[in-house]
């Protein structure tokens, strides 16, 4: 069995870090937003730097549960979300905001649903 609390504290770090997302796109209507203007451009660095934090927690999740949690929850795509910390990692300048903005609209809420939902069955 893994650490429920130590468990507990990494999830309570990927909603941190996703209501951060939420709250910073709430006024990003379309990917160009975030290129238009210094104000988009630190959303998106500031979006991205959340994105990093969830899929290094994500990753340090399956270490703590020998990778047994996550998959226990299909809804979401875990192997992106860790994914997408090293594209941004590694290839910031690379990175397409249509993705970002795909991401903040689609994926996040669905990420804090499940990770809730996780929370619950500990």
């Amino acid at each position: 069995m893994f650490d429920k609390d130590l468990v507990d504290e990494i999830l309570s770090q990927v909603l941190t870090a996703a209501h951060r997302i939420e709250r910073r796109s709430k006024d990003i209507f379309e990917p160009d937003d975030f290129l238009i203007s210094d104000a988009g451009i630190d959303k998106l660095d500031a979006i991205c730097m959340m994105l990093i934090a969830i899929g290094e927690n994500l990753k340090n999740l399956d270490k703590v549960t020998d990778g047994k949690l996550l998959v226990r929850f299909p809804e979401v795509d875990w192997k992106g979300a860790k994914g997408m910390r090293d594209i941004i990692s590694h290839h910031y300048f690379d990175l397409n905001a249509e993705v970002v903005f795909s991401i903040c609209k689609d994926r996040i809420p669905g990420l804090v649903e499940t990770t809730m939902k996780i929370k619950k069955s500990l």
